[in-house]
């Protein structure tokens, strides 16, 4: 009897705990600061845990310095109305970022603005 007690409430505390986040640290971005990316699609990679967007944006000398960008899960994703085909290779948009700190090109996605003016949340 005290074995089937205490399976019953070892069943309870797993089924009311919730989920862990066994996810890596956001430590490597400034999430105090964003950053405006205005460019063309390089790659858009539909993939878990996390779809990446990689973005060509022009630096001040006028060369293309490519920006990876890392999102949510496609599930999660999707839930905020993103498809497969949200973004194409190609496709001009502005999408802005928690910025990776020191100088390296890349970020944590925020939002994307598509050329059709409409807006993507992450």
């Amino acid at each position: 009897m005290m074995r089937k007690t205490l399976l019953c409430a070892g069943l309870a505390l797993a089924t009311l705990s919730g989920a862990a986040d066994a996810h890596h640290s956001y430590a490597m971005f400034d999430m105090t600061r964003s950053a405006d990316l205005r460019g063309t699609v390089v790659q858009f990679k539909w993939t878990n845990p996390h779809a990446w967007i990689v973005i060509g944006v022009k630096d001040a000398a006028g060369n293309v310095v490519n920006w990876n960008i890392e999102m949510n899960s496609p599930n999660n994703l999707a839930l905020l109305g993103w498809k497969r085909s949200s973004l194409k290779t190609g496709d001009q948009v502005t999408i802005t970022v928690h910025p990776l700190k020191g100088d390296k090109a890349g970020g944590s996605f925020m939002s994307a603005v598509l050329a059709d003016g409409s807006t993507l949340k992450g």
